[in-house]
C-alpha cells in the first residue's frame, strides 16, 4: 500500500466533492464552522472505536477523522489561506520544535522531564503570540476536559494548591455556598454559578489525585447504566416498569444492583 499515493488520492477525490460545477452540492455548501461540529463528532468516534478494542472500527474511523483535516484543507485553498502541505508542514515543524532530545541534542528523558519540557516549550511558544498563559486553551473542549487543562495549565505557573487538601477543602466550601444560596431560594442564576464552582473544584481534585476526570466520569456513567437496565430486568420479570414501583422499591433494587456480581 503506497501512503503518499493514497493520501493524494484523498485529496483529489476531496477537491472533486468541491469542484463548483460537477461537486457535491452538498460539499460545495460547506464552511468552516458547517464541518467543525462534524469533525469533532468524528473524534470522539475515534475514541468510541479505541474504548471497544474495535480496531476495525478504528481504521474507518481513522479515515473520517482524516477526511475532516483534507477538507478543512480545501477550504482554506480555496480561500488561499493554507494548503493541505503547508498543515503537515507546520506538524512536522512543531514536532521536531518540541522534541530536541530525539531531533536536536540527542538527550534521553524522563517522561516526567519530557512533560516539563513540553509545557515549557509551549509557554514559550505562547509567549512569542502574545497570549496569556490560559489563552489557547480551546472553548470548544468539553467542558470537564477545559476545566482539567485550565487547572493544570494554571499549575505550570505556581498557581495552585501545594497537595489535594486544598482542592478538597475547595469542594467542601462550594458546597456550603452552593446549600446558603438554596436555603435563600436564590434565583437560578445564582444556582448555575454556584453548581458550577462545585464541579470545577472537583475536577481540580482529581488532576491532585492523577485522575482523569473525564475517564472518572465516563466509568461512573457506564456503571449508572449497567445498574438501572438490571433494576429495570427486575421490574420486567414482574411485568412491571420504573413508573410503576415506588421509591422505597426502587431504592432496594438499586442497591441490589450495586452489589449485583459485574
Amino acid at each position: 500500500m503506497n501512503g503518499p499515493a493514497e493520501l493524494a488520492r484523498l485529496l483529489d477525490i476531496m477537491r472533486q466533492l468541491r469542484d463548483p460545477d460537477r461537486g457535491c452540492p452538498w460539499d460545495r455548501e460547506q464552511s468552516f464552522a458547517s464541518i467543525a461540529p462534524y469533525t469533532i463528532e468524528e473524534a470522539y468516534e475515534v475514541a468510541d472505536a479505541i474504548e471497544h478494542v474495535d480496531y476495525g472500527a478504528l481504521l474507518s474511523e481513522l479515515g473520517d477523522l482524516l477526511f475532516q483535516v483534507v477538507f478543512h484543507a480545501r477550504l482554506a485553498e480555496e480561500q488561499r489561506l493554507f494548503t493541505f502541505a503547508e498543515v503537515a508542514r507546520s506538524i512536522c515543524e512543531k514536532l521536531i520544535r518540541r522534541h530536541p532530545h530525539v531531533f536536536s541534542d540527542g538527550s534521553v528523558a524522563s517522561s516526567t522531564d519530557q512533560s516539563v519540557a513540553w509545557e515549557r516549550l509551549k509557554a514559550e511558544e505562547r509567549a512569542a503570540r502574545g497570549l496569556s498563559t490560559l489563552g489557547d486553551v480551546p472553548l470548544a473542549l468539553p467542558a470537564l476536559r477545559r476545566a482539567e487543562k485550565l487547572g493544570r495549565r494554571a499549575a505550570s505557573v505556581g498557581f495552585d494548591w501545594p497537595d489535594a487538601r486544598g482542592p478538597r477543602a475547595s469542594i467542601q466550601q462550594e458546597l456550603e455556598e452552593l446549600d446558603a444560596v438554596l436555603a435563600m431560594e436564590a434565583r437560578p442564576a445564582q444556582v448555575f454559578e454556584e453548581l458550577g464552582d462545585v464541579l470545577f473544584s472537583v475536577v481540580n481534585l482529581a488532576r491532585h489525585l492523577g485522575v482523569d476526570p473525564e475517564e472518572a466520569l465516563r466509568a461512573s456513567n457506564r456503571k449508572f447504566s449497567e445498574r438501572f437496565r438490571i433494576v429495570e430486568e427486575a421490574l420486567a420479570a414482574q411485568g412491571r416498569t420504573i413508573p410503576d414501583a415506588s421509591m422505597d422499591e426502587l431504592d432496594r433494587l438499586w442497591r441490589a444492583a450495586k452489589n449485583s456480581p459485574k
